[in-house]
């Protein structure tokens, strides 16, 4: 099946993905789904919307060498049932290490090891060999020289605090303290961070009616609805703030400090049964367009104002295929075949959105590095490609890697030959999109978007590709001195339900 990128559906996501000012927004990426898009065509998709942080469920070979050479941010997971028997191995460990993580991260930027999904609350007799699983993922890290690069940490709900509201009330239920004590120093002495599930649908459902609604999609309180904590006097314009201050205070009662909390999943769920009346499109497109506006303010929750926080949403797309009730089937921000449940960004954030007249041709994700290399060569070369904005210290020069540099002179290539009967192919390394693939001062060829200052492009924070510095060496010389760069097309999203395992 072919994933179509669709004008007027685009998620516009203003560096929603990307990092700015240390606070990302990124999306979680589920394949409980009939008609899963593959690997590449997800990648794509997550390309086209500028998506610079990325979390997947298991260790999937397909997708990870998908993500090879877009800079993107992955964090692997480790399942469920792969945690039981990790944590009684070292050497299975030490293998799945080597097989899922060593053996792409030359190419593919895998950044951290989610190790199970809710583990305590979803199978807690694993509970013994949780950290355990930690431990021994870590040395085989430490081994394969990568444990500065990659973070082992373990995503919890919201499940295992009792007492969250007020925030400054909040501990870990006391059956699990053995556990977390364990976990909370193994993340301190790993410079690790602790991953935590938050759903403040499921807050506000459970709630029934003792806070507003407006409180769990960000929007304003009035007067008489103000939402304090009666022990500090802190003042929660979110419910989402509430519960990660929540996570910061029992992190606190454990007498640990500096252990930052990034949300490993969030989001609100777009459709529901009878008896789920808050499950709709209006309130997912309010959850979510907030959350990242909330994100990219960049402070953190009032107990931990300099401390951002980061969130992943839940999900990219539908999981048709889960069980429960209507609603666990309907948190996706995309159908499968790539068109938006509900436009998450739609104008106001001033970065390249879609032109439904404009067509660009880049680089498709995935593409043979000697067939990019040897394609921007040509575009540059004989195919007359204005590439001066690639050149070193040009808007475009950055980032610096095959992909990116291949994209601008593809594009600039295609909008000089078009009226010739040019295409853009390019030995098959081409697409098009309707997705202005523009960035701050980086203008690509076609784009009617006189200003997108607030997009950023997304920093490559691990190896940008062994055709980095091959593309630099092989252009700079090469004809006319031209050179390349862009930015892809993506960015974005996911969240699990309450005890998603």
């Amino acid at each position: 099946m072919m994933l179509k990128l669709w004008p007027g559906t685009s998620l516009l996501i203003c560096g929603l993905l990307s990092e700015i000012a240390g606070a990302f927004v990124g999306i979680n990426v589920g394949t409980d789904v009939t008609d899963m898009p593959s690997a590449s065509d997800t990648v794509a998709l997550l390309q086209a919307h500028q998506i610079t942080h990325v979390r997947l469920f298991d260790a999937d070979a397909r997708m990870l060498k998908a993500l090879s050479h877009t800079g993107i941010e992955v964090t692997v997971g480790v399942t469920n049932d792969e945690v039981l028997r990790i944590g009684e191995s070292s050497s299975m460990a030490a293998a799945w290490v080597n097989k899922n993580v060593a053996a792409y991260i030359s190419s593919t930027n895998i950044t951290a090891i989610a190790v199970g999904s809710e583990v305590l609350t979803s199978i807690p007799n694993a509970a013994p060999v949780l950290v355990p699983a930690l431990q021994y993922l870590h040395k085989a890290l430490v081994a394969a020289d990568l444990n500065d690069r990659v973070k082992v940490s373990t995503p919890q709900s919201m499940d295992i605090i009792m007492n969250a509201f007020p925030p400054s009330t909040a501990t870990f239920k006391s059956s699990w303290n053995s556990t977390v004590l364990q976990i909370l120093q193994f993340l301190k002495s790993t410079n690790s961070y602790f991953m935590l599930n938050a759903y403040p649908y499921y807050q506000y459902v459970q709630s029934q009616g003792i806070f507003p609604i407006e409180y769990a999609l960000f929007q304003r309180l009035s007067s008489v609805k103000q939402v304090v904590d009666p022990n500090t006097l802190f003042h929660y314009n979110s419910m989402f703030d509430a519960m990660v201050d929540a996570a910061y205070n029992a992190i606190s009662s454990f007498n640990f400090s500096d252990i930052p909390v990034v949300v490993t999943e969030t989001g609100w769920p777009w459709f529901g049964g009878t008896k789920e009346p808050d499950a709709t499109v209006q309130n997912a497109e309010a959850f979510n367009k907030n959350l990242i506006q909330r994100v990219l303010n960049d402070s953190g929750p009032p107990s931990q104002l300099g401390t951002p926080i980061s969130a992943y949403i839940y999900e990219l797309f539908n999981e048709d295929k889960r069980p429960g009730p209507i609603s666990e089937r309907n948190w996706g921000i995309y159908f499968p075949n790539g068109t938006a449940v509900y436009p998450l960004l739609d104008g106001g954030a001033g970065k390249g959105f879609d032109n439904s007249s404009a067509v660009f041709c880049v680089a498709k994700p995935g593409a043979d590095p000697k067939k990019l290399q040897s394609g921007l060569n040509w575009a540059c070369g004989p195919g007359q490609a204005n590439c001066s904005d690639i050149q070193p210290g040009q808007p475009c020069y950055s980032p610096n890697n095959l992909q990116n540099l291949s994209s601008y002179a593809y594009n600039d290539y295609y909008h000089k030959a078009v009226g010739m009967n040019g295409t853009c192919d390019f030995e098959g390394t081409a697409i098009i999109t309707h997705i202005d693939p523009s960035y701050g001062s980086c203008r690509y060829t076609g784009s009617s978007n006189l200003s997108t200052s607030s997009l950023f492009p997304p920093t490559p924070f691990g190896p940008a590709g062994p055709e980095t510095a091959e593309a630099s060496r092989m252009l700079l010389p090469c004809h006319l001195g031209k050179i390349l760069a862009i930015l892809l097309t993506a960015m974005l999203l996911k969240p699990n339900a309450e005890s998603r395992s």
